[in-house]
């Protein structure tokens, strides 16, 4: 298994910052935001140096019903290459459901949201992971996920979940410790129970990240510094166990380059007193080769269909607003679809920051309550167009410097094909008052 040592995540915010700190071994980098024939120079220098830089994708869903789409497995693969990594990454996660096996139309959540842990979900998750591993050139790890909700009637815990997983499959695991803590939070889950059940020679390397409690609930922020508690897990972890790598994630809120390394070093410091009372012998037998792993029974339609018809029916609660499926805490789902539709806001704002611009003060709250009404529906881009479209078609934006702006953005890009008369001349109508007023 790779040695990695110790590591940040690539953002391009901090690109100039993470080459010049010290004693960085490695990198990871978000894989839908790298372009395989278009590398960032910040990454090719790094590579040039001898730092590793590995892909960690988002958006393939391997938790599921349907198989991995082939081409964001081909995709995958490509910046595997491109990037000369030893390991690709990805989650144990659902991101979005309906579409031919449910009869319904196809939702994104825009976000990753946890699977049950049952054995229809399993079986799905290790056919799908085996497909993942044929399509890649290299060894795939599989992370653990934070979550604010809980599906009824789990089967497993986390830890059975996640050892029948890497048995069933051979697959690695990217453990991540933050999300340990933020399901001990919301979940009640006891970390040191988890990692106990893990088959710990099967970890590939660990995440350590920051967030923040509000009302009892623990988010995920990856824009706050890593708290206590997450490192005594860290601690907890390595003591069981020599972790092959450990990677600091920040997506947002970026400190100064001297409070990131101060973070490093507190990763350091975690690792090496769980070291310290490591038993010498750690007496695990080495995980099986991905090459030579039980095999995987294929996965039945009826099971697949199963788990698709209960994801669609949780995800069209959180983003279309359909009753709330039952055994789910009401609250709880309607704290997560806030997240949602507040991560939908950031994200869009990253992708399209003319639309903040435009809008002012008054964007988030705008887009906030038509996330709140409007799924997703092709990524985010798209999302960002269907927002605009919407303003111009409502009543909230009055004739101005606001709209004029707006309409020239949203027909800049909204596709080579010209849209209907009708619809042109719609977006170009006047409405009667302000957003949000």
């Amino acid at each position: 298994m790779t040695r990695l040592g110790t590591g940040i995540g690539w953002r391009p915010e901090i690109a100039d910052a993470v080459e010049r700190m010290p004693g960085i071994d490695w990198v990871e980098a978000v894989a839908e935001n790298v372009c395989p024939g278009h590398l960032p120079d910040s990454l090719l220098r790094l590579r040039e140096r001898g730092v590793t830089v590995v892909p960690h994708g988002v958006s393939l869903g391997l938790g599921g019903a349907d198989r991995p789409d082939e081409g964001r497995l081909t995709a995958l693969a490509e910046r595997a290459e491109a990037l000369g990594s030893p390991l690709v990454t990805e989650h144990i996660a659902f991101v979005r459901a309906g579409g031919p096996l449910t009869a319904s139309p196809r939702l994104e959540a825009g976000h990753l949201l946890p699977v049950p842990r049952t054995r229809d979900a399993l079986d799905v998750l290790c056919e799908n992971v085996r497909i993942a591993q044929e399509a890649l050139p290299v060894p795939l790890a599989v992370e653990n996920i934070a979550a604010l909700i809980s599906w009824p009637g789990d089967e497993m815990t986390e830890g059975q979940f996640l050892y029948d997983l890497a048995d069933r499959t051979g697959v690695r695991l990217l453990i991540d410790v933050a999300n340990l803590h933020t399901n001990h939070v919301n979940r009640g889950e006891d970390p040191a129970e988890a990692l106990a059940e893990l088959p710990l020679e099967a970890i590939a390397y660990v995440h350590v990240a920051g967030g923040f409690e509000r009302d009892g609930v623990w988010h995920d922020s990856h824009a706050h510094p890593v708290p206590r508690p997450v490192l005594d897990i860290l601690t907890d972890l390595a003591s069981r166990v020599s972790p092959p790598g450990v990677l600091l994630e920040r997506d947002e809120n970026f400190p100064e380059p001297a409070e990131l390394e101060g973070e490093l070093s507190a990763i350091r410091d975690a690792v090496e007193r769980g070291a310290r009372t490591r038993p010498q012998a750690e007496g695990r037998p080495e995980q099986r080769a991905q090459d030579h792993a039980a095999p995987v029974p294929p996965g039945g339609e009826a099971a697949r269909q199963r788990l698709a018809l209960a994801q669609a029916a949780l995800l069209s609660a959180l983003v279309a607003g359909t009753p709330v499926p039952e055994g789910f805490d009401r609250v709880r789902l309607g704290v997560q679809s806030r997240a949602l539709a507040a991560k939908r806001a950031d994200v869009v704002a990253k992708v399209a920051p003319e639309l903040p611009s435009i809008l002012g003060t008054e964007y988030r709250a705008a887009f906030v309550g038509y996330a709140q009404r409007h799924p997703m529906r092709g990524g985010y881009r798209q999302d960002a167009l269907d927002f605009a479209e919407s303003l111009l078609l409502g009543e909230k934006l009055t004739e101005g410097r606001a709209r004029r702006e707006l309409r020239r953005w949203w027909l800049d890009r909204s596709g080579p094909a010209p849209r209907p008369l009708s619809r042109l001349a719609r977006v170009g109508q006047v409405g009667r008052s302000l957003i949000g007023r």
